[in-house]
């Protein structure tokens, strides 16, 4: 199991389970539940994995049915980064039906893709393990989502990048253009932050790599190089800098980035493509 560093908010949490929520269930409510099933009806359901995937969003899960009835008794039976088989049980939901079946597909949509995006942030991460880099997420998220799908990329094993334009500076080619150089921009920089800020460059070419070092860049970002080029890079950069490896990198070439002895591996599609983990809750007869 891996355990997130950082656990969710619980007002971000229901912040955006309750927008969800206004989404699907509009001005007249859940209107098939309601004529179709007693008010006074009761049951009790098991949400199951119906595939193997790493976990995350359980706890999103049950807040989704506990904000639609407060009544429903949710036991969690998996913890968030667990890896699971297919069919188990993840959550046992018990209480009024009407309410269960109302909560279902929104507390099943957090759930499978947070673990959709655990599952392949761990394929990644397994498939570097042999190497000191880390896999980290990038600003590629669906709107609104990003403190969920960052969290499940803890889940999996990987590692956040910054969360927002505010909490970390990263410049990047058309920063480079606009300010008329790599040097330039570092200094403009330098001359306006604290110093708990650090400063990334991004470079796409080996003779860029000096004048980022020399201006005192924390970071070098490797923007879509192949690997003889990186092998290269990481030699130039020798340590005086974290260096950092971006662009389509899959988990078929991930290992192979890595064995350059980057420091980091930045992915973006693992927050907005990875495919949705197969969920789904079914009624105890």
């Amino acid at each position: 199991m891996t355990t997130p560093a950082f656990p969710l908010v619980l007002a971000t949490l229901d912040r955006v389970v309750l927008t969800a929520f206004e989404e699907d269930l509009g001005t007249a409510g859940d209107i098939t539940s309601s004529t179709t099933v007693s008010a006074n009806a009761m049951a009790t359901a098991a949400v199951v994995a119906r595939r193997r995937g790493a976990i995350a969003g359980l706890n999103v899960a049950a807040r989704a049915f506990t904000l639609i009835d407060s009544s429903l008794e949710v036991d969690v039976l998996a913890a968030d980064g667990d890896q699971v088989e297919q069919g188990s049980a993840l959550l046992q939901v018990s209480g009024n039906a009407r309410s269960i079946l109302t909560g279902e597909r929104t507390a099943l949509n957090f759930l499978g893709h947070l673990s959709g995006v655990a599952t392949e942030t761990r394929k990644l991460v397994d498939a570097i393990s042999h190497t000191k880099a880390r896999i980290c997420c990038t600003r590629k998220t669906t709107p609104g989502l990003r403190a969920l799908e960052k969290y499940a990329v803890r889940c999996g094993g990987g590692f956040n990048h910054r969360f927002g334009l505010g909490d970390g500076l990263l410049i990047k080619d058309n920063h480079i253009v606009a300010a008329d150089g790599i040097a330039a921009a570092v200094r403009n920089a330098k001359s306006k932050i604290g110093h708990m800020v650090k400063i990334e460059v991004e470079v796409d070419r080996l003779n860029q790599i000096e004048a980022a070092l020399e201006s005192g860049a924390d970071v070098i970002m490797l923007d879509n190089m192949d690997l003889k080029t990186m092998v290269e890079a990481v030699a130039l950069i020798n340590d005086r800098a974290v260096v950092e490896a971006s662009g389509s990198i899959t988990i078929d070439t991930a290992a192979a980035v890595a064995e350059t002895g980057v420091d980091v591996i930045s992915v973006g599609w693992i927050t907005h493509s990875a495919p949705c983990l197969d969920v789904g809750l079914d009624f105890k007869e």
